[in-house]
């Protein structure tokens, strides 16, 4: 991901999270973190972008901050893809614990995070702001 991307992000973002949106300044500052705490990137489609994901790091711990995958390419192994990518980043930087919060309505993500070993750790009541509780999920990382 790079500032280039940034206004195909934002119209994703937007659409699919319309009452709780990340900004440009967010994504700004994911993009000045990078190689410091972050790695991000964009999944694209003959050129066009479809989804994309960020990964912030710490020692051992690790958060996926989002991963998104526009409305028309969902269901296509994207959102795979890129937990496959963000997973190689974990092992990369030595982490060793992947954290992420999902919302409680969101069941495709909740489906795809356990598929991949998440297990769900507490919940965050109305975490979202508008009634819909957070998932708290963890997966513990193998390195080589």
């Amino acid at each position: 991901m790079t500032k280039d991307d940034l206004t195909a992000v934002l119209a994703i973002e937007s659409d699919l999270f319309p009452v709780d949106a990340w900004t440009k300044e967010l994504f700004l500052g994911e993009l000045a973190e990078v190689s410091n705490s972050r790695d991000v990137a964009v999944a694209a489609i003959e050129s066009e972008i479809v989804g994309y994901a960020s990964f912030r790091y710490v020692g051992r711990q690790g958060d996926v901050n989002t991963v998104a995958v526009s409305s028309g390419h969902q269901g296509k192994g994207i959102g795979t893809a890129l937990m496959d990518w963000l997973e190689s980043q974990a092992s990369l930087r030595n982490v060793r614990e992947i954290f992420l919060e999902v919302r409680s309505d969101n069941e495709a993500a909740l489906k795809m995070y356990g598929s991949r070993g998440y297990e769900r750790i507490d919940v965050r009541r109305n975490y979202y702001g508008n009634t819909i509780d957070a998932n708290i999920m963890r997966k513990r990382v193998a390195n080589v």
